[in-house]
């Protein structure tokens, strides 16, 4: 495992609003290289014993591995939820350029 490992990292946001927000502290702090804001769709899951359909706008953040610990605080900081879905996921292929530019760009 490398400081420069590219992950993916998934959340969703209430509304389209709130993911710009988001996205644009993130990639101005230097912790995204890129944010992808989704189209909206419907979540389902049970929160404090009640089934819920939500409407979410999810969003894929491209990072490293350095850069993944104050991506977390911030996006924990950013984020209107109690409990945020914050998942990273390695990337463990991709065009070596784009790879290369997501750690460039955090490493600006």
């Amino acid at each position: 495992m490398s400081e420069h490992e590219v992950l993916l990292v998934l959340t969703n946001l209430p509304d389209r609003a709130t993911a710009e927000r988001v996205a644009d502290t993130l990639v101005t702090a230097g912790v995204a290289a890129c944010v992808n804001i989704m189209a909206e769709c419907t979540s389902v899951y049970h929160w404090q014993g009640k089934l819920e359909h939500t409407a979410e706008v999810p969003l894929l953040i491209k990072t490293s591995r350095a850069a993944y610990p104050q991506l977390e605080s911030l996006l924990r900081k950013q984020h209107p939820y109690e409990l945020p879905e914050i998942i990273a996921l390695p990337v463990s292929a991709g065009l070596p350029e784009y790879l290369n530019w997501v750690v460039r760009e955090i490493s600006a």
